[in-house]
């Protein structure tokens, strides 16, 4: 996070041209764009290897060779931009380029179709045995029957995590008349309907498919989303495929359960550790590994340069970039300003979004007291980069967000309201989901910093911490005390505790902020106090 917070401030040039240096290999076609404008003067030579002075370079293209560090960019202060033809940007340290005022672009989905294409080869390859039955053959062999495959036709393809890529590969499979199933904490049946799949539990995933794959990002909660446990609760004979982020599979139980026979076979194009030299997996006769190329083809290297292209060269043109990953610096006055509010609706959504996990249709934010005088659209982005930040693979910010959610067909409206329950400011954000709603309540003043002021029909005054434990109980005596019990048990200090109650005796809620993150352990623990309802995790 941070230090300070950003507004986009495009470029408005004031000279004839600027200099674009292309440190990488990139894919011409791709590059047209800027090297056919009369804006831009374009460099090709290496970072490390170019004589052309660095200190006049107004913006860079890279993929993953260079790396751009705080040390480059104090040999740079003309820089205005870096675009990063690909997805991630490990390559690139993000605080370091904000705090020079130089903004990161990437290229999202420049390589969409290219991994979706080469998810369903795999998925196809695995159903046939076409890469095992071809070693065959090259061995001199004529084995038909060892390789008798599977149909796709009306099997059940289960989909984990359904942004871009999962949609993509969906359309594919129904294409050959299979059955799709898909589980997503932000999938509407809205969009599960345009997609014509069907919206299910991750445990139905589990239970119905005939092959699982996986397109989640890796955070906490999707590493080792298929562990043994849940690879066991499949249907005996399923293949599974992972070709988004290396982790997300538990390696080593899934070569266990092929070996024992309940997993049928896999294909793995993305490991926990790279290179993945002589990995076990690919000893197995049943699985297709290959070294993550899902995104290597030339149509791909194409688009993500061509898309970088276009928006460095909109940007240095005075327009706002959309794939911004950060924002440029903000004068010391103005940050002041508007930096406590914006924290206080990056928690708010952090918040929510922890204890929100169905699909979301709409987040309803509503301003009261001094800050609705405010410009508020920065506090609405900022709700939204709190709000996707664990869930999206990837940087989000307060630039980013707004189109995260658009993507996501997750509706954001504001409303400004005279009543402000007694707080100089107030803040009210309501998540709405297909069945249900959350409400959550904050404020911020300068005496007692930012607050939680009620979640849904409880009040309380909460002051947001790193490590938090949200427990719905009932209120009965002695419930705090056996609550404080367990945690000490498993040697978990609390170092706060608010509790509110509708009425006594009725349900109640304790929000408990702790000196350490509490492990799985410890929340299966609470199942043993009659009294709590459910208890959830908030790791802000």
């Amino acid at each position: 996070m941070f230090t300070m917070v950003q507004l986009q401030q495009p470029v408005r040039p004031d000279q004839d041209t600027f200099t674009v240096l292309v440190s990488d290999h990139m894919s011409e076609d791709g590059l047209k764009p800027i090297l056919e404008s009369s804006l831009v003067s374009v460099i090709r030579e290496s970072v490390d290897d170019t004589t052309f002075p660095l200190e006049q370079v107004d913006a860079l293209l890279i993929r993953s060779a260079t790396t751009v560090t705080e040390e480059l960019l104090q040999k740079m202060p003309n820089l205005k931009i870096i675009g990063r033809a690909g997805v991630g940007v490990d390559n690139v340290d993000l605080p370091a380029a904000t705090a020079h005022g130089v903004v990161v672009v990437n290229a999202p989905d420049g390589n969409t179709i290219s991994t979706a294409e080469h998810t369903f080869a795999m998925l196809a390859s695995l159903a046939r045995n076409i890469p095992q039955a071809n070693q065959s053959m090259r061995e001199g062999k004529w084995d038909r029957k060892s390789y008798q495959g599977a149909e796709l036709y009306g099997k059940t393809l289960g989909i984990v995590g359904f942004g871009r890529i999962g949609s993509e590969l969906a359309s594919r499979a129904r294409a050959f008349k299979m059955n799709v199933v898909a589980f997503d904490p932000f999938l509407t049946q809205q969009r599960a309907d345009k997609h014509h799949v069907d919206a299910v539990s991750f445990e139905k995933v589990l239970e119905q498919s005939d092959f699982i794959t996986v397109h989640t990002p890796l955070t906490k909660e999707t590493k080792g989303l298929l562990n043994k446990e849940n690879l066991l609760k499949t249907k005996k004979g399923v293949f599974i495929l992972n070709c988004a982020r290396g982790g997300i599979i538990d390696e080593e139980a899934l070569y266990e359960v092929i070996v024992e026979g309940h997993v049928r076979g896999a294909a793995i194009d993305v490991f926990a550790e790279e290179p993945a030299k002589n990995h076990p997996l690919s000893s197995l006769q049943q699985v297709i590994t290959t070294p993550h190329i899902a995104a290597s083809t030339s149509e791909a290297q194409k688009n993500v340069a061509e898309q970088v292209s276009k928006e460095v060269l909109d940007y240095l043109s005075g327009n706002p970039a959309p794939h911004a990953l950060n924002l440029p610096y903000l004068d010391q006055d103005v940050y002041e300003k508007f930096s406590p509010f914006t924290k206080l609706t990056r928690t708010l959504g952090e918040t929510a979004s922890q204890l929100f996990r169905e699909p979301v249709k709409h987040i309803e934010i509503t301003y009261a007291g001094e800050i609705s005088h405010q410009e508020t659209g920065l506090f609405n982005r900022s709700l939204l980069a709190g709000f996707f930040r664990h869930r999206i693979d990837g940087y989000v910010n307060e630039v980013n967000a707004t189109l995260i959610a658009k993507e996501r067909d997750v509706k954001l409206s504001e409303r400004h309201d005279s009543e402000s329950h007694g707080y100089a400011n107030f803040v009210k954000v309501i998540i709405h989901g297909e069945s249900r709603t959350l409400t959550i309540h904050g404020t911020h003043s300068q005496e007692f910093g930012s607050r939680i002021t009620q979640i849904n029909e409880f009040q309380l005054d909460f002051k947001p911490a790193k490590h938090t434990l949200f427990v719905q109980h009932n209120d009965r005596p002695g419930v705090i005390g056996k609550v404080g019990q367990l945690l000490g048990t498993h040697d978990v200090n609390i170092a706060t505790m608010q509790v509110g109650r509708k009425q006594e005796g009725g349900d109640a809620i304790m929000l408990l902020s702790t000196d350490k993150e509490c492990q799985d352990s410890v929340l299966t623990a609470f199942t043993s106090i009659d009294e709590i309802a459910s208890v959830k995790t908030i790791e802000l």
